[in-house]
């Protein structure tokens, strides 16, 4: 719990910072460079470390990641020198979470039953940009379990239009 705060805070305050340069874009992308490299467990291993000095870790980075922004890198050597380096990712998504609000997009998450062409899906977007009131980057995954319809999270919020959903509640309202 201690751990997401500090995330946040972390985030937040790279974002105020990003913003002051106006530099958002190019943070995001360092930001997101890094992350890449994180994912993989054996640097992530060998960054989060005890037994590896500072300089190694340092050196490696700034080999693997000589063109991103500087201050992401000192980003990065701050928490590792901290030993803080384990909760980049959750800066990372607290910082893509405030760019999105400083840009009016909502992130949404789409379940259906069967694959939705092109077509479906910006329409989809479109009907939840009018509800939000924002622009709708929409993340589609497939259930065939739904049997039919869609499932929505969005703004916080869950809408279930899928049929075994309405099949459930139906259950619980004869039961």
């Amino acid at each position: 719990m201690a751990r997401r705060y500090s995330a946040r805070r972390y985030a937040r305050a790279v974002f105020e910072i990003a913003l002051e340069k106006q530099r958002l874009d190019e943070w995001q992308s360092g930001l997101e460079k890094m992350a890449r490299l994180a994912r993989d467990r054996s640097v992530a291993s060998y960054l989060e470390s005890p037994n590896v000095r500072f300089e190694y870790k340092a050196e490696l980075l700034s080999k693997r990641l000589d063109d991103i922004e500087p201050l992401v890198l000192n980003l990065v050597y701050l928490l590792l020198a901290r030993g803080r380096f384990g909760m980049f990712a959750s800066i990372v998504d607290e910082y893509q979470r405030l760019l999105d609000k400083y840009n009016g997009i909502e992130r949404a998450e789409a379940t259906t039953a069967v694959p939705l062409d092109e077509e479906d899906e910006s329409r989809l977007a479109e009907g939840l940009g009018g509800i939000t009131g924002k622009k709708v980057i929409l993340k589609h995954e497939v259930d065939p379990n739904l049997i039919g319809g869609v499932v929505v999270r969005v703004a916080g919020k869950l809408m279930d239009g899928s049929t075994r959903g309405k099949l459930e509640a139906l259950k619980r309202e004869l039961s």
